[in-house]
């Protein structure tokens, strides 16, 4: 009787174990790269060490969330415009610098159509040294800020 008992156990605790075998990777003459759990008999192979999972408990994952909405909160509020914070951005001036751009952009579409249209060869230089001076301000004002 107690050997019928004891064989359900063993066998519970047989399955139980987590399964461990050897993984093998080669490249075969096509230069295919193979994975399996028996070696090649022809080709070169290497065994491949499998690392264990890592893994995180849930309740750290929503700690370190609610730390990261925390910390968006008050960034937001920080730079809202009506908050006296040194970098937050007034709104008129967010606009006034969209604005500006947007003059840039204006101004570097018509000198490029100018260049399209044809010129001489002094006008075709000035056009140009303008067309990259713009470029350079419209750079360093509108898309590197």
């Amino acid at each position: 009787m107690p050997r019928i008992k004891a064989l359900p156990f063993c066998l519970c605790l047989f399955l139980s174990l987590p399964a461990q075998a050897e993984i093998y990777r080669w490249t075969d003459a096509n230069g295919s790269i193979h994975f399996s759990d028996t070696p090649p008999m022809l080709d070169e192979h290497h065994r491949v060490q499998v690392r264990p999972t890592t893994t995180m408990p849930m309740a750290e994952n929503i700690r370190q969330s609610d730390r990261v909405t925390r910390n968006r909160k008050e960034l937001d509020r920080l730079l809202s415009p009506n908050s006296k914070h040194r970098y937050a951005k007034s709104q008129q001036a967010e606009e006034a610098r969209t604005r500006q751009c947007e003059q840039y952009r204006k101004q570097l579409d018509r000198l490029q159509a100018r260049l399209r249209a044809g010129y001489g060869n002094d006008r075709g230089n000035s056009l140009r040294q303008r067309r990259r001076e713009l470029s350079q301000t419209y750079s360093r004002e509108c898309v590197l800020k």
